[in-house]
């Protein structure tokens, strides 16, 4: 952020100003207004959500001088706080520190290749790939920037938990055509802005709308499955093992005296417990297996293809992890154990229900036991009627 003044402050006192840069800035983030407005009903999604602003700012950097891609993010990041909604001022203004970072660095680039950025919008290819180029590097920057945030507020944080993923990538390059494709409409008229407008703001809704049904699968609090959506992952899975003959365990996981945590220290600290927990379980599972907050303290996962001794190993694994995990409150440091209970497809149950239920009980049975332990369920054998019983014995 002191970076991004200190680029403000020499920009601001090297650049030329020409009323026409200042007219087609003006018309470029009237554009990103009317997307944001466009979309304000729909909402965002809490948490880190993806937008197609870059049709805007790219425009800005590749045609106009630094200052003003230094500009447009403040602007417009207003705009979502006062408009959209509010959210923790600090994550706004880094953001558009590190856009307005990315923005300019592309801009000095593109305009020390391309002196003339008029030939931008005459169709010649080399300006049109140094364009291509230069948006790319805004894009790179961008992410990295948010990425070495991310991961330095959150050390635990796998990186490619934060990197680009196939969506974010496909979502990136689309940002970028857009944005050349918007530089080079603006280059030969301003008034093409207004055929730009309405497919920018139709992608956005679209993205804006696949985001919000997300979220509605997802807790909040945790960023894992909610229960309802957990539960029509398993019961995909568990339909899927039984056409396969796959094996497949459950496991229910509890955190020990959570009550405790939250009495002593306040809610606040005890929702940054369970979110070190989600952040645990998701480290150390596979991408395909389905883990989920099932309702106040207790977690949920399902394992494809585990049987009795992986799911076992798999749950031990889990209860020394997070037994290691330190919350930091205050002056203290917060350490919590779990309990977990398993259950295995065909031995302890047929369907989603009976797996439940035969963890559960597992489950209540660690905790008779003391707590931070795992249980299996004891599975009763049916003795075989013997070759002469009393109903079949002769009178």
């Amino acid at each position: 952020m002191t970076l991004d003044l200190v680029a403000i402050g020499f920009f601001a006192t090297s650049a030329p100003y020409r009323w026409a840069d200042v007219l087609m800035f003006a018309a470029l983030m009237a554009c990103g207004a009317v997307c944001i407005e466009a979309t304000r009903r729909l909402g965002m999604p809490a948490g880190v959500s993806r937008d197609l602003l870059s049709a805007w700012w790219l425009p800005v950097a590749l045609l106009l001088p630094p200052i003003y891609a230094l500009m447009a993010p403040i602007l417009l990041q207003l705009l979502l706080q006062l408009r959209v909604r509010p959210t923790v001022l600090y994550r706004r203004v880094f953001s558009a520190a590190a856009i307005g970072l990315a923005g300019a660095t592309a801009s000095v680039v593109f305009h020390t290749l391309v002196p003339d950025v008029s030939v931008l919008a005459r169709g010649v290819g080399p300006p049109i790939m140094l364009a291509v180029g230069c948006a790319a590097l805004f894009a790179v920057l961008n992410t990295a920037l948010i990425v070495i945030a991310a991961h330095t507020a959150d050390p635990d944080t796998r990186w490619r938990d934060v990197l680009w993923d196939r969506e974010s990538a496909i979502l990136d390059i689309v940002e970028l055509c857009l944005g050349v494709f918007v530089a080079i409409a603006c280059g030969l008229n301003m008034a093409l802005l207004v055929l730009a407008l309405p497919p920018v703001v139709l992608l956005q809704r679209s993205l804006l709308h696949a985001q919000l049904q997300a979220a509605a699968r997802t807790d909040p609090k945790t960023g894992l499955l909610n229960a309802a959506a957990w539960q029509r992952e398993a019961d995909t899975e568990i339909v899927r093992a039984r056409r396969t003959g796959e094996t497949l365990a459950l496991l229910i996981i509890d955190i020990d005296h959570f009550k405790r945590v939250n009495d002593s220290y306040g809610h606040l600290v005890g929702d940054q417990v369970l979110i070190s927990v989600a952040a645990t379980l998701r480290c150390q599972l596979r991408d395909y297996d389905v883990v989920g907050r099932f309702g106040g303290e207790e977690f949920v996962v399902l394992l494809p293809r585990a049987d009795i001794s992986e799911a076992r190993r798999v749950a031990e694994r889990l209860r020394t992890r997070i037994g290691r995990m330190a919350v930091p409150a205050d002056d203290a440091l917060i350490t919590v154990t779990v309990s977990a209970g398993v259950a295995i497809m065909s031995i302890h149950g047929d369907d989603l229900i009976e797996l439940l239920a035969a963890a559960d009980l597992a489950l209540y049975r660690a905790k008779e036991l003391g707590r931070d332990r795992i249980c299996v369920p004891a599975v009763q054998a049916v003795p075989s009627p013997s070759p002469e019983s009393p109903d079949d014995a002769p009178a």
